[in-house]
């Protein structure tokens, strides 16, 4: 099989299959929709607007709409609205230019928003962070489109093969197994890999909304299998948000497959529907 590999969303990706090559084209498109810190992006030309609704792509609308499925599948531990929590934090940049500072800002409410058809409401001052919901959900469109049997972005995979085997591992980078994925989507939710400090305070990316502050959590990495990758991202944050209850959690879920966590101690443990490989 073909394979390609390059830079986007801050992230190695890699894809295998049909047309490898395209993959890239669609992940820069993507990235002109979802980042951050791209000043004329379409999600800086969202948060920017002063208006309460926005038409949106229909590329946005149907990110915005699986988010909104998977804030509520997560109870509101998986929620773009933590934006501004994140600037707060002193994650105002893409993470190569994030330096330490001195006050990590006011503590906020969490924003509110909701997605109709191609229309986005906001509360005033709600800015949104798709992070990682629009990494995986860049990857599952990618495979949808068919530009690619496999295709995985930082970690986060797709798959239509069914033989695919990824490998899971810990925040030290030892390989701690590998997984049977098949058809469907895996990621990984880690506390480790962007860190910095804020009036003397580690953080981190991972920002839980009832604290809106960055996770304190047992668990330092999560993985999670699913239907999708998007999915699959939802189900690792929110696993590690849960910290020493994430797995018990995660067994409740109908939409998840299966979950691994790493805890703080390198102990690893995993759902008993996670389909180890020979």
């Amino acid at each position: 099989m073909r394979k390609t590999e390059f830079r986007a969303m801050g992230t190695d990706v890699t894809a295998i299959g049909v047309d490898p090559g395209e993959v890239a084209n669609w992940f820069a498109t993507a990235e002109t929709v979802f980042s951050r810190f791209l000043p004329d992006s379409e999600l800086s030309r969202l948060n920017a607007s002063a208006k309460p609704t926005v038409a949106v792509s229909d590329e946005m609308a149907r990110c915005l709409a699986a988010a909104q499925v998977l804030r509520d599948r997560t109870a509101g531990l998986v929620d773009p609205a933590v934006g501004s929590a994140l600037i707060e934090w002193g994650y105002d940049r893409t993470f190569s230019e994030v330096v330490d500072h001195d006050d990590p800002g006011p503590l906020l409410e969490i924003g509110q928003w909701s997605i109709d058809g191609n229309i986005v409401t906001r509360h005033p001052g709600t800015r949104l962070d798709l992070g990682g919901i629009a990494k995986g959900w860049t990857c599952d469109e990618a495979v949808l489109r068919g530009l690619g049997d496999v295709v995985s972005a930082g970690g986060d995979v797709r798959s239509v093969h069914p033989e695919t085997v990824v490998e899971i591992e810990d925040p030290w980078g030892e390989v701690v197994t590998r997984v049977l994925l098949g058809v469907g989507g895996l990621a990984t939710s880690s506390t480790t890999r962007r860190r910095w400090k804020a009036g003397g305070i580690e953080a981190h990316h991972i920002i839980d909304p009832r604290r809106l502050a960055p996770a304190v959590s047992p668990v330092f990495s999560a993985s999670v299998t699913a239907a999708t990758t998007v999915a699959a991202e939802a189900g690792a944050k929110a696993v590690l948000l849960h910290g020493e209850h994430g797995l018990a959690w995660a067994e409740q879920q109908d939409w998840i497959s299966a979950a691994l966590v790493v805890w703080h101690d390198g102990n690893v443990y995993a759902t008993q529907g996670l389909e180890m490989a020979a």
